[in-house]
């Protein structure tokens, strides 16, 4: 019973996203110009997007530099960690309630196996691949769901885990204005130190995830 709420639930959300055409944005700016015409509820409306982007896999690196371009480095940053805590609480209860159902239909994404790794190191495992973004981040968290992986520790190493690249997301948004500024240069370096670092992450996780 629990499952088919659940299902009408997210159905009907999901109907009213495309209905609306809420996730056809291109660009943080057609974001931007839809957060804001809600007014005082936009941080409310930017919060409830980046909790139910994951039913649509909407890339969510582009909400979250929409969030710096919006509302800047310290309340963009705020808000992209909030909305992202609670969408990848949603996708893990959703896996975990729907379980093989779902993954049958995810079975075009790259789905991560990592119920093995995450029985005796739950927290690292999910904490380094929240710091790499070149993971998609609703991936991570349907993966976790299908795994034996407790909640709070996936919820303690997401909320640790994306703090960086919330601040790094968050900072391109927020200087995209100054295009050329040193400021805009010192928000794509970080990106990339970002980038890089977590790749030597990748693959010591991939080592972990074959071991």
């Amino acid at each position: 019973m629990k499952k088919i709420v659940l299902f009408i639930s997210l159905g009907m959300i999901l109907g009213l996203f495309y209905y609306f055409d809420i996730f056809s944005f291109t660009d943080p700016e057609e974001i931007k110009e839809f957060v804001l015409s809600y007014g005082v509820y936009a941080p409310i409306i930017f919060i409830i997007l980046f909790t139910f982007v994951p039913l649509t896999l909407f890339p969510d690196a582009i909400l979250a530099i929409a969030g710096g371009l919006i509302f800047g480095l310290v309340e963009g940053s705020i808000y992209i960690i909030v909305g992202a805590i609670l969408g990848s609480t949603l996708s893990f209860y959703i896996a975990r309630y729907c379980g093989e159902s779902l993954r049958k239909k995810l079975k075009g994404e790259k789905i991560l196996n990592i119920n093995e790794q995450v029985k005796n190191n739950g927290f690292l495992i999910i904490f380094l691949l929240r710091l790499i973004p070149l993971v998609p981040f609703d991936i991570i968290s349907y993966s976790a769901g299908f795994s034996s992986i407790k909640f709070k520790d996936f919820i303690l190493a997401t909320a640790i885990g994306i703090v960086p690249g919330a601040l790094v997301y968050a900072n391109i948004g927020a200087e995209s204005l100054n295009f050329r500024s040193n400021d805009f240069y010192l928000s794509i370096a970080l990106l990339i130190g970002l980038i890089v670092i977590s790749m030597m992450f990748k693959k010591r996780i991939q080592e972990k995830l074959k071991s």
